[in-house]
Order: C-alpha cells, then structure tokens, then sequence
C-alpha cells in the first residue's frame, strides 16, 4: 500500500476455501489513501482483522488508531512500541490491544505470525515472517544490520519484503546533514544496497523464489541501482523480484512454495 517515509502500509491475505484473512502490517499512511489503495484491490477497510504494528515511527503508526476505531480490528505491537506511542492515547478497549513478543506465533484467522526483533533505533522494534501452513513470507525493513537472529529468523522464507533503503554513494553525497547521514548508515538506521544484498546471500535460494525490495529512499536510492547491487549475490533471473513504490506500494505477489 506504500514504503517508504511518507508512510509504509502491507496488506497480507491468506484464503481457506470462501474464507479470507486479512493482516495489514503497519499503518503510516492517511485513511483516505488507504480506502483508494484498498479500493483498487476490491476491499474495504472493514475486512482487516488485524493491524501489527513493527514500530513507533509515524511512518509507520501514524493513522493506526483511526484504522482500528473504525475497523475494530485488532492490534498487536511490542509492549515497548506500546509505551513509545503512549502519546497516541490509544483509547482501545483491553480486548483489541495485543502485545506481540520475539518468537511468540500469533495466529490470526489462516495466518501464523511470527516476530522477531530486529536492530534498530526504536524502543522495541518488531519485524516477522508469515504462514498459512504452507508458503512463508518474510518482511524485513527498517533495520541498520543483519544480526544472527535475524538471519536465523528468515529461514525457510518462500517469500521476502526486503528494505534496500539507501544507496551508500548517494547517501553521502546528498544534503542531508552529517547527522542524519550518520542515523541512516549507523547500525540502527536502515540497510543499504550493500547491506540488503549480503543478507540476500546468507539465505536459503532454493526455497526463496520471490523478493520485493522495499522502503527504497526517493532521494538516495533507485530501482536500477538497488536490483544491480542484488544482481551481484543472488541469481536474480531465476527469482521473481519487484519494487516497491514509496507512494503506491506494489502489485498483490503470491507467495508460493
């Protein structure tokens, strides 16, 4: 529905039979974006039964309480993302607010999360794979290294959303102040070209057959140069791969074994 730091939202569907699951993990965009989003897919925001929340950014949190006002769906965050947002004055009822831990499966409807925590500068930052008991789907943005546990956690992955955030060249030599250059390269920014592609490489192939790069920067980053720095460790002719628009998100992927 959108990735990138004007706002990052993806929609997730599993089917049983008539039966649909609809998981939306983040909601940074504007209500009314997201109703046009999901109109073009034929839904409406109603049928989401959940919202995960990976972390306290309003990027990434920014419209979630209206979303789950107006949609009762439930939400589940980290207990810290929780205390970060307390501002937000949540106002939920006990019942539709749900604490999400490291390697703690939810399930949710034909769905099965699991979230593992990631290296990053906010105060308990979640991402997580997805399966309906057969294919698996990982979603990783926002992240300033590959930790062990993270590799560990995206094993087994059909299916890969993955930040290509920055190209490093780019980054520093762009107008950002040295500060925010520093943030975004650090350990606990978000990972490069570079960094995204040497993650790519540490993966199992033979069970990967698609990936989608996300959260591309629409200042230091471009397609080409984020599928070029990709080409460079993994066999991207052999894999179905695609980009993410920081605006309009991307086409529906299904994630096959």
């Amino acid at each position: 529905m959108g990735s990138g730091s004007a706002g990052n939202a993806t929609l997730i569907e599993a089917s049983s039979g008539l039966q649909k699951t609809y998981v939306l993990i983040d909601c940074g965009i504007r209500p009314r974006d997201l109703d046009q989003r999901l109109a073009l897919a034929g839904l409406e925001a109603t049928q989401i039964q959940a919202i995960f929340i990976t972390h306290e950014h309003s990027d990434h949190i920014g419209h979630a309480k209206s979303l789950a006002k107006k949609t009762n769906a439930a939400v589940w965050m980290s207990h810290g993302t929780w205390m970060a947002s307390s501002a937000l004055q949540w106002g939920l009822p006990p019942e539709q607010c749900n604490m999400a831990r490291d390697h703690e499966t939810i399930a949710i409807g034909d769905l099965c999360i699991t979230p593992f925590t990631v290296p990053h500068d906010a105060r308990e930052p979640l991402q997580l794979t997805c399966t309906d008991g057969d294919a698996r789907l990982g979603i990783l943005t926002d992240l300033g290294h590959a930790s062990s546990h993270v590799i560990e956690s995206l094993k087994n992955c059909n299916a890969l959303l993955l930040e290509a955030n920055h190209d490093e060249e780019m980054l520093s030599q762009s107008q950002y102040p040295y500060f925010l250059k520093q943030r975004i390269a650090g350990p606990l920014g978000h990972l490069s070209n570079t960094a995204s592609a040497q993650l790519l490489a540490k993966l199992d192939h033979e069970k990967l057959n698609l990936v989608v790069a996300a959260h591309l920067s629409e200042k230091n980053n471009s397609k080409d140069k984020a599928l070029e720095s990709w080409s460079q460790h993994i066999s991207l002719d052999t894999k179905l791969v695609g980009v993410a628009d920081a605006l309009k998100g991307c086409e529906w992927y299904c994630v096959v074994l």
